[in-house]
């Protein structure tokens, strides 16, 4: 009873940015929740409003960001249902992405495992990626999972 109780607890955290390889580190950690009986968080991060002269100004635009992020993780809560058959955790806080994964991280025992995808082709890993297995590597309470974001459905398929 209680390996079955930590397979349910077992949460799998997807940074949703809006860059390409996203879909290959959704679709990875539906298959290894869908697989291992766990459950996928999404976790999209909005930039703060900067100061603005007009204070209605900044809460409008902070509104709308929200908004955004909403409709995005619902439409993608909606593929994650589908792989899965449950739903995901949505997480939306506003920051800067790696203080802001690392928060999350320290707040919700029951993620354990980051799942993020490099971006394709030689350009390097990307900025969130390469902050979070370098520098900060030392502040993660949990494995990362690092995803090649060139990887096809099959092979996605076959490597979980």
């Amino acid at each position: 009873m209680p390996e079955r109780t930590a397979q349910a607890d077992r949460v799998f955290l997807v940074v949703v940015d809006d860059s390409p390889e996203r879909a290959v580190a959704l679709r990875y950690a539906c298959l290894r929740a869908r697989k291992s009986g766990g459950r996928v968080a999404l976790l999209r991060i909005t930039e703060p409003v900067g100061l603005q002269e007009w204070a209605g100004v900044g809460a409008l635009m902070q509104e709308e960001r929200r908004q955004a992020a909403e409709q995005t993780l619902s439409a993608l809560a909606a593929e994650v249902q589908e792989i899965t058959g449950g739903l995901p955790l949505l997480l939306i806080r506003e920051g800067e992405a790696v203080e802001t994964v690392i928060t999350v991280l320290e707040e919700d025992p029951r993620i354990s495992i980051l799942v993020l995808a490099t971006a394709p082709g030689t350009g390097g890993p990307g900025p969130l990626v390469t902050a979070l297995a370098g520098r900060h590597a030392g502040q993660l309470r949990c494995p990362v999972t690092l995803v090649p974001g060139g990887m096809e459905d099959a092979e996605l398929d076959r490597v979980t």
